[in-house]
């Protein structure tokens, strides 16, 4: 939401031309609340590693953990499996208590028998087998039917990051956090992983081809410029690169890579082979100097990514996240307080989406559009040079 920083009552006209200096008309008195895409060269990341149903913490407050470490586990009830035993041994259903041999409560193995026929002095013998491992949880003789539930199915949580365990939530999971760098993308398919980061190309604005991607790159992150091609993208795959990252990529080629369009609720569920993380937006888009100058210089670090994106209610942007021990100096600008001149931001709708700039003025005079909807309005300085005027709700922030 827009905030702007101005009187409740309407003044006349005089009292403006009496009261009101020039420079109060300028976006030195104006700001804007809006959600914005961190790049962070240095700052304190927090990871919440919460398990699915209730279970076991396996770590304590307090304690160092590596990226791989099991942090908490719990079991989830198995599948229920329908065993037709009146029919395969062909029998009244009210009789199939003569021929099982597990009773409700047994534990059963795969391809142990539950039920059995033997006839004609034991030369006719018929098994009806388990097709898993779990227990018989019913007998029906309504039905002649007996149901086998699954084993119990493990679910492990990892750290997904190295650091320090700053919170244990009992049974629930825990709170990880690291000192890193953190960069946020604003589109990405494929779940957690880590590799070494390694830049790809010389410039943000060079292009990630499939003759750049060789196998001694399996289990790294590769970093391009502008784009990365859908040859690249299955070259990746077939060398088993761990993940991607890249200005853009093209709607087509992405639709080819993934076997379908893509979905409008949340992605990171893909299993695809490779994570992929956009920073700019589709179609071929250099990369933010700014976003490219950070990944550069961590070139050769260990990186954590993750690809989900989620763009409707409870937003969330892939990230990548590089833990490191080094000092830098904040750059000092404030955005709690929202844009202000000087302010990096990013047009996230077109006809310049994707395009990386900073605010030169919030202007506080409502502006009409085409639509003859009178918004505030925002003008930015993009990186070509250009000076354009957008909507303030078609930019976010980029926390440098």
């Amino acid at each position: 939401m827009s905030k702007v920083k101005a009187s409740k009552r309407k003044p006349s006209k005089k009292a403006k031309e009496e009261k009101t200096p020039e420079k109060e008309k300028t976006s030195e008195e104006a700001y804007a609340y809006t959600p914005g895409l961190k790049v962070k060269r240095a700052m304190t990341v927090s990871k919440e590693r919460r398990l699915p149903v209730p279970g076991k913490v396996l770590v304590n407050e307090g304690e160092k953990i590596e990226h791989d470490r099991i942090v908490a586990e719990a079991f989830v009830r198995g599948d229920p499996y329908v065993i037709k035993v009146a029919a395969l041994l062909t029998f009244d259903p009210d009789e199939i208590m003569d021929y099982m041999v597990k009773k409700e409560g047994d534990h059963v193995d795969k391809d142990e028998p539950v039920a059995k026929y033997i006839g004609f002095f034991g030369l006719i013998k018929k098994f009806v087998n388990s097709p898993v491992s779990g227990t018989v949880e019913s007998v029906s003789d309504a039905t002649g039917q007996v149901i086998v539930r699954g084993d119990p199915i493990p679910v492990n949580i990892d750290a997904y990051i190295p650091g320090k365990v700053a919170k244990v939530m009992p049974r629930e999971g825990i709170i990880v956090e690291t000192e890193a760098a953190f960069i946020q993308g604003i589109f990405g398919i494929g779940g957690e992983t880590y590799g070494p980061l390694k830049v790809m190309v010389s410039s943000p604005e060079e292009v990630l081809g499939p003759e750049k991607i060789l196998p001694e790159h399996k289990g790294y992150i590769l970093v391009g410029g502008s784009e990365v091609t859908l040859e690249a993208l299955r070259k990746a795959v077939q060398i088993g690169v761990a993940g991607v990252v890249a200005g853009g990529v093209r709607h087509l080629a992405l639709r080819d890579f993934m076997g379908t369009e893509i979905g409008v609720a949340i992605t990171g569920e893909e299993k695809l082979g490779v994570t992929l993380i956009i920073t700019e937006g589709f179609g071929k888009m250099n990369m933010s100097k700014v976003t490219f100058s950070l990944l550069n210089s961590f070139d050769g670090y260990m990186a954590h990514i993750n690809g989900a994106t989620q763009i409707r209610a409870g937003v969330q942007r892939p990230e990548i996240i590089i833990p490191h021990q080094e000092s830098f100096e904040e750059k000092a600008i404030e955005f709690s307080s929202g844009m202000v001149p000087g302010t990096p931001v990013r047009i996230i709708r077109e006809p310049y989406f994707g395009a990386i700039g900073k605010v030169l003025s919030l202007p506080i005079e409502l502006q009409k559009l085409e639509s003859e909807s009178d918004v505030r309005v925002v003008e930015v300085e993009i990186e070509d040079g250009r000076r354009v005027v957008v909507p303030r709700a078609n930019v976010e922030i980029i926390e440098e």
